[in-house]
């Protein structure tokens, strides 16, 4: 049984930070290319940063390059997502999802609960 388990949101206030975590399980973690994605209410889900099988290639929406980092340890089966210089507009149900390369965010399986961040100005 395939399962993405996204942890780590919270309530923050602006400026603030946070570390999302996702825990794969089910298959080989080390394999795949993994991004976060997110949707605020009334909104589409959409794409937030990708991170290649190896870690190597990284690629970041432009509403969050500069302040979210995406990172990954294979041998826990885990990506990461540090979320600095949180604005009001970061505020989402933030999920994981294993994507079709780190340069291609479209996602491959089916979504996991998510994690609701919250950003309070």
């Amino acid at each position: 049984q395939v399962q993405l388990v996204e942890s780590g949101g919270g309530l923050v206030q602006a400026g603030g930070s946070l570390r999302l975590s996702c825990v794969v399980s089910g298959r080989t973690f080390s394999a795949y290319s993994m991004g976060w994605f997110r949707q605020a209410p009334g909104k589409e889900r959409e794409f937030v940063a990708t991170i290649s099988w190896t870690g190597g290639s990284t690629y970041f929406s432009d509403s969050v390059k500069g302040r979210f980092t995406i990172s990954r340890d294979n041998a826990k089966n885990t990506v990461y997502l540090q979320m600095n210089s949180l604005k009001t507009e970061d505020t989402a149900v933030y999920y994981c999802n294993v994507v079709q390369s780190s340069a291609n965010p479209t996602p491959r399986w089916s979504w996991g609960q998510g994690t609701q961040v919250t950003v309070s100005s």
